[in-house]
Formats: structure tokens, C-alpha cells, sequence
């Protein structure tokens, strides 16, 4: 299969630079990323794909089984990793992301040597002695909505992902975002996402880390950030001055030069 038109592959900028990898997060395409390339363009080679039922993504490359878990989308990383033969790349995940790019530098060693987690959260349910944000009858709730109602569930949460009221824009284009998608692979992805537990992969990290949270986060909440950031040995924790779960829409300034420093003080 070719790899590079199932994930719709972008690569741009400098191509003597390091590769930094850009990975979206749920109901979202590589587009999202608009206002943070140009911030890494210049001094670094940029590569961007659609998971396989996202964007423009090969729909015909979907398979319940294989999606039904972050390890699929951790492959689509690893098989555009593989297909590009990047070495010792920066992968930046948004949301769930984060984790799927856990799960990848876990899976191809040498393939992967630095992570920028933008919003991250292991596990969405609230658990002894953890704060995830959520119960497990909000998350059965919000799933049962999805299913019965994707585009109403998506015109009526994404807004409140996003957050920034005041910028309703923001809210929109999120919205967009999510009803374009195919909404059966759309709950595929969404029950993956929300379901899944992966603190324990934590503790694999062996490279560089950045964590950056938000201020403000009703989908990852600040005890998440700080729980990652514990479990991860050596990583730097950024407190965003930002509100809601996409800093690099809502805060691409702040967001880029946090990256931006971090890349910097790689060797």
C-alpha cells in the first residue's frame, strides 16, 4: 500500500533541518496545524498526514479491528515513519495524539527521539487516586450521544472543546472539522480515544519530552498534565496561558514558541 497517499503525507519546509512530525487529534485533520508550520518551516523539515478515516486519508484503509485501539493509530505513525525513513524525528501530538506518539516511539526505536505532547491525557476517566476529567457515566453518555446523533453531538461538544466563547470562529471550525468526518469511523475513533488507558505506557518514555497544558482544559484538566509530566522521567512540564483543549488554534503565539524553545534545546 502506498503509505503516503493512505495518510495524505504532507512534507514542507527545510529539508536539511530535523523532521518534526505533526499528529492531529480526534474529529481533526492535518489543517489544524496551519498556524504552527510556518513557526517551524524555516529551520526544520515538516511532515503532516491524516489518520486513516481522518481528512483526506484513504477511507477504503479503514478497518474497525485495527482502529478499534491507539495501537492502530500508533501504526499509521510508525508506517509513515517508515515509508519517509525519518530518524531521530520530533513527533508533536495534539489530545490523543500525545499518546499515540507514546506508543509509537515504544514500537520503533530510533524512528522517533523527542515528544512534544500538546494537551495530553493517558486515560479520560476519573479512577483511585486519579482525576481524568470525567466519570464513567459522562463518558458512557457522551459516547451514547455520538452514536445516536454524530452531527448534533459534534455541533453541540466541539464548541466546548475548543472553549474561548468569545471567539466563536474557533468553535466553528472545530464543528466543521468533526462533521466532515465519517461518522462511523468517527465513533470508532471517538470510543478508542475515550475508552483507552495508557498511563501505564507512561513509564516507557525514554526521550526527550515537552508536556504542554492549558490553563484551561475541560478535556484534559491541569492534575493530567502534572500526572503526566511525573510519569514521564526527565520531561518538562509548560503551563499554556490558554483556554481550551487546542492551544495551537487558540494560542498559536504561545504554543509555537514553547515548541520552538523546546526544539531549540534539542541536540
Amino acid at each position: 500500500m502506498d503509505i503516503e497517499r493512505r495518510n495524505n503525507v504532507t512534507v514542507t519546509g527545510n529539508p536539511r533541518g530535523r523532521t518534526v512530525v505533526l499528529a492531529h487529534g480526534f474529529g481533526c485533520d492535518q489543517n489544524m496545524w496551519r498556524l504552527t508550520v510556518p513557526a517551524l518551516a524555516r529551520d526544520h523539515r515538516v511532515v503532516l498526514f491524516d489518520y486513516v478515516g481522518s481528512g483526506r486519508s484513504d477511507p477504503s484503509a479503514f478497518s474497525e479491528e485495527r482502529y478499534g485501539s491507539l495501537e492502530g493509530y500508533a501504526r499509521d505513525v510508525v508506517e509513515v515513519c517508515e515509508a519517509l525513513d525519518l530518524r531521530d524525528a520530533v513527533f508533536v501530538g495534539h489530545s490523543v495524539s500525545a499518546m499515540t506518539g507514546v506508543l509509537a516511539a515504544d514500537a520503533a526505536p530510533g524512528r522517533i527521539g523527542a515528544l512534544v505532547m500538546v494537551a495530553p491525557s493517558p486515560r479520560y476517566v476519573d479512577d483511585e487516586g486519579y482525576r481524568g476529567g470525567f466519570s464513567r457515566e459522562d463518558i458512557d453518555e457522551l459516547l451514547a450521544s455520538l452514536e445516536s446523533n454524530y452531527l448534533g453531538w459534534s455541533s453541540a461538544t466541539a464548541p466546548v472543546i475548543m472553549g474561548n466563547p468569545e471567539r466563536p470562529e474557533l468553535g466553528e471550525e472545530l464543528t466543521n472539522s468533526f462533521c466532515a468526518t465519517d461518522p462511523h469511523m468517527a465513533r470508532v475513533f471517538a470510543r478508542t480515544t475515550f475508552l483507552s488507558d495508557s498511563r501505564d505506557d507512561l513509564k516507557k518514555v525514554t526521550v526527550p519530552t515537552l508536556v504542554l497544558e492549558c490553563a484551561q482544559d475541560v478535556i484534559a484538566p491541569r492534575e493530567v498534565g502534572a500526572f503526566v509530566h511525573r510519569a514521564i522521567t526527565g520531561s518538562k512540564l509548560v503551563t499554556l496561558d490558554a483556554t481550551g483543549h487546542c492551544p495551537h488554534l487558540s494560542a498559536p503565539e504561545a504554543t509555537n514558541e514553547a515548541i520552538t524553545g523546546f526544539l531549540a534545546g534539542l541536540r
